[in-house]
């Protein structure tokens, strides 16, 4: 049925995350061992072939806070399965993985780009435990694009090299807590 309204709309590209249970971005996820890993990387084939076969571009969002967020998760993404990468430089970043070795390394896995930039000094609060993922946030971890830590120019320039001709979205993460 969600794919109904995409090919309505003339939609191309979807774009999911693997919500821990809860879907709280605040907690630590729980492990995932091999079987469970089994199982996730299945239904991931599952919908990149269903949304294929109806013209629709599936990809996976590694986010702070989702099943999938650290190196070693998109590693079992990489290898597990032919999904394509909502490649998300601030999450990437948070979740410990470097975004632009990424971009030289798997530039043909990113179907879909958000570029954010973090302030590094607040994302290893969130990778200590020291900050939750909204503390991190009201606390300034996300940054105007060009002001933090991410090199998005390099970023960038790897991709288009690499031959990519997607999106890219400018994002930055707020908390809204008052009148604005």
């Amino acid at each position: 049925v969600e794919l109904d309204a995409y090919v309505a709309a003339g939609a191309k590209v979807l774009v999911i995350a693997a919500e821990q249970p809860g879907g709280n971005y605040n907690v630590k996820r729980p492990e995932i061992d091999e079987a469970a890993w089994a199982v996730l990387l299945g239904n991931l084939r599952r919908i990149d072939e269903y949304a294929a076969s109806r013209g629709i571009l599936a990809t996976v969002h590694p986010h702070v806070g989702t099943m999938i967020e650290t190196e070693s998760d998109i590693d079992h993404v990489l290898e597990g399965s032919n999904i394509g990468i909502t490649f998300d430089t601030g999450h990437m970043f948070i979740g410990g993985t470097d975004p632009v070795a990424f971009s030289k390394k798997h530039p043909d896995r990113v179907k879909h780009c958000h570029l954010k930039d973090v302030r590094l000094e607040v994302a290893k609060k969130v990778q200590s435990g020291e900050l939750n993922y909204h503390q991190a946030v009201v606390a300034g971890m996300y940054t105007a694009v060009g002001d933090g830590d991410v090199d998005i120019r390099e970023i960038v320039t790897n991709l288009i090299k690499a031959g990519y001709d997607g999106w890219f979205c400018l994002e930055q993460d707020k908390v809204i807590d008052g009148e604005p």
